[in-house]
């Protein structure tokens, strides 16, 4: 009886334990467009929290947020099992080699670009990021002689098979229209180029869209540019002017997906959108859905204005997400700081970005 007895008390606790891990996920989903059926295969849970009554796996580690303490739109690239961070420095683009996708350095980058004096892409380096297309580096970014209207995106071009070696300039990039743009990226689809970018449909900064291209080569636009996106719902209004920017591929089990930024990036509301293919031509704006909520946004007590993302594998083949964000209300541009997010997904494979943590669980590697 005793032994039957302590077997009803085993089955009652896994019961209790159960019920609370599935509260657990779903508010994990709050806030996303994506709230499905969430992957609990691993220890890390949507939200990038761990229940409070686990302890983590032998295979992963607790990672503290922010994993740097500061950093604009941060930009990591994964290749040949080697971790890079891109970003701007000093009027032109620097680039790390990193020892761990949840680590960022702050002493070993090199500066493998510097702008010349006295052109039209001299100063304002935003947003570089570095791609490794058809067996050589890329690196995409926006530039200006000093003044705002000018941005316009330019192509840098690697000298060798390690990043961190020096980059010539090979010249601006853009469709006929040659309109303001900056954050440009590149889809690579079904074996065609696509560039992707934050523009202006005029000459004046009214709103920000998103707007694609085809494009021939990795250095080259051959088409006109068409709509994507432009901000339509109230989570993308908010600050003056209206934006959507910052598009970033996420590519996961032939489903293709552009996550960008919504609303005034100086704004604790900066948040995150999507735009889903779902039909055969990325060329063409009806082969896009688009959510209608944002699908990561801020977290009170938490995060701030998190946005502007990039997205790399760990080392167990998961892919996280790496953004910038703000650890205290109404800092702006000034606060923000870099942070990693693990993805979960669906049963139909779409994404679930959980809400930002300031712990979550890592690989180890």
């Amino acid at each position: 009886m005793k032994k039957l007895f302590l077997i009803g008390i085993v089955l009652m606790l896994t019961f209790l334990v159960a019920a609370c891990g599935k509260a657990d996920i779903s508010d994990s989903s709050e806030g996303s467009q994506t709230a499905g059926t969430t992957d609990t295969s691993a220890p890390n849970s949507s939200s990038g929290e761990a229940p409070a009554e686990t302890t983590p796996s032998p295979s992963y580690k607790t990672v503290q947020n922010p994993i740097a303490p500061s950093g604009n739109d941060p930009w990591i690239v994964e290749q040949g099992g080697q971790y890079y961070y891109c970003f701007s420095q000093n009027n032109g683009v620097a680039v790390a080699k990193l020892p761990s996708l949840d680590k960022i350095p702050g002493n070993n980058a090199v500066q493998v670009y510097s702008a010349p004096e006295g052109t039209m892409y001299s100063k304002e380096y935003w947003a570089p990021e570095l791609h490794y297309i058809d067996g050589e580096w890329y690196i995409y970014v926006a530039a200006d002689d000093g003044a705002n209207e000018n941005h316009r995106m330019y192509v840098l071009k690697g000298s060798s098979q390690d990043p961190t070696d020096p980059f010539t300039m090979v010249g601006k990039i853009t469709d006929p229209s040659d309109k303001w743009a900056i954050d440009g990226t590149v889809l690579q689809w079904n074996g065609e180029l696509y560039f992707v970018w934050s523009g202006w449909e005029g000459d004046t900064n009214v709103a920000q869209n998103l707007y694609i291209a085809h494009m021939s080569d990795p250095c080259t636009i051959d088409s006109e540019r068409v709509l994507l996106s432009s901000p339509a719902f109230g989570w993308e209004k908010i600050g003056t002017p209206y934006v959507n920017e910052g598009p970033a591929a996420l590519l996961h089990d032939g489903k293709v997906f552009l996550v960008y930024s919504a609303s005034g990036s100086w704004t604790d509301n900066y948040c995150l959108g999507m735009l889903t293919l779902t039909g055969d031509d990325p060329m063409k704006a009806e082969s896009w859905t688009k959510s209608t909520r944002p699908v990561f946004s801020m977290r009170a007590g938490v995060a701030y204005g998190p946005g502007h993302c990039s997205f790399a594998p760990a080392p167990d083949g998961s892919i996280f997400m790496i953004y910038h964000a703000n650890l205290s209300k109404g800092t702006g541009w000034s606060g923000r700081s870099v942070w990693l997010q693990p993805i979960a997904w669906d049963e139909e494979g779409n994404p679930d970005f959980g809400r930002p943590s300031k712990e979550i669980l890592f690989p180890r590697s």
